[in-house]
């Protein structure tokens, strides 16, 4: 019998969702599962708890700064933090689901070339044209 898919939910704009995106196909095939990818907006998520992003909590903010990074090294992955934090990650999120609804395997590759984008690419991801940029050698057309 096969195995549910393991569900990751992520947000563009979280760096930890970047580091685990970049680890989570290797591990859900170690188990023998495969990953559906399910962007979220963390904004909602925040708005519904009172919470905000790590960098803007008191006492957080800092550590958890130097925690992406430091995490990142940990698994070997390269990172910039954006110049604009937080940012919209509606655009893109809309994208992948459009893609799914198409083809999966692209949907994934484009929400893993969408996060190389901003870490460490430092490309403003809520822009339709980057998006289409970030697509485009995907074969997906405008």
């Amino acid at each position: 019998m096969a195995k549910a898919p393991v569900d990751f939910y992520f947000d563009f704009a979280s760096p930890y969702g970047y580091i685990a995106s970049t680890r989570i196909d290797e591990i859900a095939e170690r188990h023998g599962r495969t990953v559906a990818w399910r962007p979220i907006l963390l904004g909602a998520v925040f708005k519904t708890t009172g919470m905000g992003p790590l960098p803007s909590v008191p006492l957080k903010g800092d550590y958890s700064i130097r925690d992406f990074a430091r995490s990142a090294r940990l698994y070997g992955v390269p990172f910039k933090m954006p110049a604009v934090f937080p940012f919209s990650s509606v655009n893109p999120s809309r994208v992948v689901y459009w893609l799914q609804a198409r083809d999966t395997d692209l949907a994934r590759r484009f929400a893993q070339a969408t996060y190389r984008a901003v870490f460490p690419g430092q490309q403003d991801i809520s822009k339709p044209d980057t998006l289409a940029d970030i697509a485009a050698p995907l074969g997906v057309k405008r």
